[in-house]
């Protein structure tokens, strides 16, 4: 369960917000979209909301990549634009040191325990066009392009401190 504070400084459409979970580094086809809802039509103004979503499948992931560290993203997007991405790192690992130390061959899903970094977020914005209908005549700007895609790191830091709540 995650809790927003979000300032919007335009009117509008939705925002539409995702959450991910990345369930290999190598293979974005095992990554599971844990939830996905619209916010709006979003005027000026400040906003709280809470996400909460059920945690990933483990039978979605390969039994090789249940044990370690993953990815949790957070998405918003604005007329189809994702505009802000926030990354945060997630420890899995078993909840006995001694499975830790000797891990059963096979994975104990049951013993598995999930630890969200949630006060060290990766915060990445991406540039957008807030206001498409200004430039009818012009070329439209292009929908940003996922990192995975151009190579970037998806975690890439932009801002190094998470935004205070009244500015998140």
């Amino acid at each position: 369960m995650f809790g927003f504070n979000n300032v919007c400084c335009l009117a509008g459409a939705d925002l539409e917000w995702k959450l991910i979970y990345v369930g290999s580094a190598e293979d974005e086809t095992y990554d599971q979209l844990l939830e996905s809802v619209l916010v709006g039509p979003v005027n000026v103004g400040n906003y709280r909301f809470v996400l909460q979503a059920d945690p990933p499948d483990p039978s979605k992931i390969r039994e090789e990549d249940i044990i370690g560290v993953t990815v949790l993203l957070l998405t918003c997007s604005y007329l189809g634009q994702e505009f802000i991405r926030v990354g945060y790192y997630v420890n899995n690992d078993y909840d006995d040191e001694q499975l830790r130390e000797e891990p059963p061959p096979k994975v104990l899903i049951d013993r598995v325990q999930r630890n969200i970094l949630s006060d060290k977020p990766r915060v990445t914005k991406f540039p957008i066009n807030f206001h498409p209908e200004n430039n009818e005549n012009e070329e439209q700007l292009p929908p940003s392009e996922h990192p995975s895609e151009t190579g970037e790191d998806p975690l890439a830091v932009v801002d190094r401190d998470p935004p205070d709540e009244k500015d998140s």
